[in-house]
């Protein structure tokens, strides 16, 4: 093997846990796979979605030194489709599958997810969960396939899912390129960027948490009277 292959070979590795480097590898259309995969394919649980829309949105900016810059237009239909898609694929596993495919996985992280994907449904009712799963790892891989076993309206999934996976590819894509528009060289604080970032992603679930328990304890005490 000659030196310069060598010398490439570096180049071709991707690692497939860091935003940065699917995109510098793929592009938008590693957006939309990624996206597809984390949605739609229980294997795809451990892809890191949500630093990906924020990352690819902020490359749009063109303020990053990484040299690579994205279209947002293509990038938010990509996104938009391979969420919307990947969620629908994994709905229809779910109707034809129902839990085996669970069953079989080995991985306690999905395996916890599944419990928390199936206690959303039952204590929100379909179309909050279906929404709110979208902003928790692990929960909107689950969730989908969850739906289509337990038997979920068609109809019913498919609107929330729809609405809830374009309030989140879009959301943190359109985040990500607001701040990098905004605040030059922001990408040297990436990682305590995207931390942030996830944390506000689970805003909405811990609101609708609190919520639900201030509920259930006014009810008690209704009981109690």
């Amino acid at each position: 093997m000659s030196a310069p292959l060598f010398a490439a070979m570096p180049q071709l590795a991707v690692n497939v846990l860091d935003a940065q480097s699917l995109l510098v590898a793929f592009g938008v259309l590693g957006v939309g796979v990624v996206m597809f995969a984390e949605t739609g394919l229980l294997v795809g649980f451990f892809l890191p979605g949500d630093s990906l829309l924020f990352t690819a949105g902020l490359l749009c900016a063109g303020t990053s030194n990484t040299g690579l810059r994205l279209s947002l237009p293509p990038l938010l239909v990509a996104a938009a489709v391979g969420a919307l898609a990947g969620s629908q694929c994994g709905y229809l596993i779910g109707r034809k599958a129902g839990g085996a495919l669970l069953a079989r996985s080995r991985s306690a992280r999905l395996h916890e997810g599944a419990e928390r994907a199936e206690a959303l449904l039952e204590r929100y009712g379909y179309a909050k969960a279906i929404v709110l799963a979208r902003f928790v790892p692990v929960v909107r891989t689950v969730l989908n396939p969850m739906a289509g076993a337990l038997h979920v309206p068609v109809r019913t999934f498919t609107t929330w899912q729809v609405v809830g996976g374009l309030l989140w590819t879009v959301g943190l894509t359109v985040a990500g390129y607001a701040l990098g528009s905004s605040v030059p060289n922001v990408d040297h604080y990436l990682l305590p960027v995207i931390g942030v970032i996830v944390v506000v992603s689970l805003i909405p679930l811990a609101v609708e948490i609190h919520r639900s328990r201030r509920s259930a304890v006014a009810q008690e005490d209704g009981a109690r009277r």
